[in-house]
């Protein structure tokens, strides 16, 4: 297993990237004041807190940046383990299913960190522009890690976000300066070592928009049979080829990814609806309950029942 580490927390970082990030932290924590995924004002930003380290756990990443203001994450991928932390961002290329979790945060100094999702079309257009203008230097490319990649922080990316989290409070303000803040950090990465890899993401003829959109079907049809002739005609390419670029660049093939999506879909009807797990496993597309049994205990380390009593019993139950 290839395992790379970004530090946690900078121990040599620059005074401005300090002064930066404790601004931004300071907004983010008085806006995101319980754990858990926050939506904001601005179209695409939501802020994440974790005041404790979880369990490693398959979730869905959509394509964006994410970039930690405090705490540490470990993200993997097949053999690809990711730990980064506030020195370093990390850029999701396209959907896909790490098994992520926290592994450094307390209730006093939360794990918290900042999601942008990547609009694909602005991203195109800013693209356009860039390729249209002057040559830009941009930093050398480091080894991608399939679609999960890292960098380090820069100061004009992190005063670019802090500037976009300042919005919040000037609501008056969001609607005519949000979007020009947000293209200006994806105008940052696309000028960092991150930038081939979020253009990736603009080229509509690769083969990363294309298993893209593979992801997105299964993701709109998860409950429904597989069938793998239509999805590769979505994807634009030959079975054989889907089956093949989607293991590469998701560490998973399309049937896999599938189930993925059936057992996360089940475990949060459980968990929001009360249902037991025999409904839930039909409702997600499973005709076998004991074999749905079988496949969310491979996934989740635990049976149906025992997975959502753990996760309802109040912290500190034993």
């Amino acid at each position: 297993m290839a395992e790379s580490t970004l530090a946690a927390a900078p121990s040599t970082a620059e005074p401005e990237l300090d002064a930066l990030r404790q601004q931004a932290l300071a907004l983010a924590l008085r806006r995101a004041t319980g754990d858990g995924t926050h939506a904001t004002a601005v179209p695409g930003l939501k802020l994440i807190r974790a005041s404790a380290p979880a369990a490693r756990l398959p979730v869905v990443y959509e394509p964006g940046l994410v970039l930690a203001l405090q705490g540490a994450k470990q993200v993997q991928l097949g053999e690809e383990v990711l730990t980064y932390g506030p020195s370093h961002c990390l850029l999701v290329a396209m959907p896909l299913m790490p098994r992520s979790h926290v592994i450094q945060a307390t209730p006093e100094q939360p794990y918290i960190c900042l999601r942008f999702n990547c609009d694909t079309q602005a991203l195109a257009d800013l693209l356009l522009e860039l390729d249209a203008g002057p040559p830009v230097t941009a930093v050398p490319a480091e080894p991608a890690a399939m679609g999960l990649n890292l960098a380090p922080v820069t100061a004009p990316l992190l005063d670019a976000a802090l500037r976009l989290l300042q919005l919040l409070d000037t609501p008056q303000d969001l609607r005519m300066l949000a979007p020009l803040v947000q293209r200006e950090i994806f105008y940052r990465v696309l000028t960092g070592p991150l930038g081939p890899r979020l253009r990736a993401l603009a080229a509509g003829d690769s083969a990363a928009p294309r298993i893209a959109r593979a992801v997105e079907q299964l993701t709109q049809r998860y409950d429904q049979p597989l069938r793998i002739d239509e999805l590769a005609a979505s994807a634009a390419m030959s079975p054989s080829t889907l089956h093949l670029r989607f293991k590469q660049l998701t560490t998973l093939s399309p049937l896999q990814f599938q189930k993925s999506l059936r057992l996360q879909h089940a475990r949060r009807l459980m968990l929001a609806e009360g249902l037991d797990a025999s409904t839930a496993a039909h409702r997600v597309g499973y005709e076998s309950p004991s074999q749905f049994s079988r496949e969310y205990r491979r996934l989740f380390g635990t049976p149906p029942r025992a997975d959502i009593s753990q996760l309802k019993a109040p912290a500190g139950a034993t």
